[in-house]
């Protein structure tokens, strides 16, 4: 029998910029009276990242360009927060603006190659009126530096995955997916393999970090600061992956 848990950290305080964030969240795990293990997977919601790293951009600093201005007036969008997406994203793919929205968005290529709604860049969770917050800008490092912290400071080899919600192709709604990842594998391929019947698998390869990060969104809570959710029971095998790993080849791709 498989057993996984879900555990939620709950106590975290209000990241700041600078702040240290793994020391601040090996804190409160221990406050929570969790004692992590070798094989668990820590996954946490982006926008703690991106606090402690500074990410965070006063509307009333940024000047809109020309460009900015063009979709601005297309999309019913502040066109400082356009121009801020628009420096996050290598291109845009589509714009749209439905009848019953308010203000339109923009499906860009951001500048980590992952393509999703406004490029990442949100305005929900912040304290200061007029901002707006951006993905970090290297999740797998930032990752990276996590899990090299539990490692010196308490002697385990963790997974990390680092989340947002992205929407998908032909369904409605909302997931959280890995955008950033250390320890844990991208993808784990069962090609070659026989299924429950001896047929060989030609193309089955799930998609390990959005599967944790999917599974996560479960229980984190936007509304009650739960933006740490520790994965207990799983089988995995550390590795030196990236997120990106999971991006599939352009020319593959249906959907650009």
């Amino acid at each position: 029998m498989i057993n996984v848990s879900l555990s939620v950290v709950k106590g975290i305080p209000e990241i700041k910029k600078d702040d240290p964030l793994a020391k601040i969240l090996y804190e409160s795990i221990e406050s929570n009276g969790i004692d992590l293990r070798d094989g668990d997977i820590l996954c946490m919601a982006h926008k703690i990242i991106s606090k402690a790293e500074g990410r965070i951009i006063n509307l009333a600093d940024v000047s809109p360009s020309e460009n900015a201005l063009y979709y601005s007036r297309k999309l019913n969008k502040d066109p400082r927060k356009v121009e801020v997406i628009l420096r996050e994203s290598r291109k845009v793919l589509r714009y749209f603006r439905h009848e019953h929205q308010n203000e339109g968005t923009i499906i860009c290529e951001n500048n980590l190659g992952f393509i999703s709604a406004n490029a990442g860049v949100d305005e929900s969770n912040l304290e200061e009126e007029d901002t707006v917050i951006m993905l970090p800008k290297d999740p797998d490092l930032s990752a990276r530096k996590i899990k090299t912290f539990f490692k010196k400071k308490q002697k385990v080899n963790v997974g990390i995955v680092i989340t947002d919600t992205f929407g998908r192709p032909w369904r409605i709604g909302q997931v959280n997916v890995a955008i950033g990842i250390a320890g844990v594998p991208a993808t784990r391929s069962e090609k070659g393999t026989p299924d429950n019947f001896g047929k060989i698998m030609k193309v089955t390869e799930p998609a390990f970090c959005d599967e944790i990060a999917a599974a996560s969104g479960l229980v984190m809570q936007k509304s009650k600061k739960t933006p740490l959710v520790i994965f207990r029971g799983l089988d995995w095998k550390n590795c030196n992956g990236s997120a990106k790993d999971i991006l599939r080849n352009k020319q593959e791709d249906m959907f650009l």
